[in-house]
């Protein structure tokens, strides 16, 4: 079985050797990470059962085979922990730079108090350009719960959407 693990962790598809390039040692440590708490069963490769698992461990237990095998075949073969950040590196590569983002909040913002009302950006994400659904409205809420007075911190939604993890407590 070793043999042909190692064969499938060399198998990783075309310009994936520069990938480490793309991130610094603090986020490749961090992705390392997350594919270890993803990869249940410990044996170097994410598959349909580490997702099922890792989705059960969140408390979502009725996940179709059909989304976890979409999920599975969005790599180009076994993902092992270079495809991993291989895939994450594509995802992130379309994605705005941190100013950009926050420059776009700045106009909801004109007093500039980093912060949005809920309620304003909620109308917003859910009547213009890519419409937000009720579902994705109310995961963004779990995700960034307003304050009590109703208001959002945007300078946090910037960070998590560009650097994949919250740094509230910092």
């Amino acid at each position: 079985m070793a043999p042909k693990k190692a064969k499938r962790r060399g198998a990783a598809e075309g310009g994936s050797s520069n990938v480490f390039s793309m991130f610094d040692q603090t986020q490749i440590q961090e992705f390392k990470e997350a594919f270890t708490v993803i990869d249940q069963n410990r044996d170097g490769i994410i598959d349909k059962e580490d997702l099922r698992d890792t989705f059960g461990a969140m408390g979502r237990l009725n996940v179709k085979n059909e989304e976890l095998e979409s999920m599975i075949k969005e790599a180009s073969g076994p993902i092992n922990f270079t495809v991993f950040l291989t895939m994450f590196g594509e995802k992130l590569k379309g994605a705005d730079p941190e100013d950009v983002i926050m420059s776009a909040f700045k106009v909801l913002d004109p007093d500039g108090k980093g912060t949005i009302k809920k309620q304003f950006l909620e109308e917003l994400l859910s009547t213009q350009c890519d419409r937000f659904t009720p579902e994705e409205v109310k995961n963004m809420w779990h995700a960034f719960p307003p304050d009590v007075a109703g208001n959002v911190d945007y300078k946090n939604i910037c960070y998590v959407i560009t650097h994949g993890e919250d740094k509230e407590g910092e």
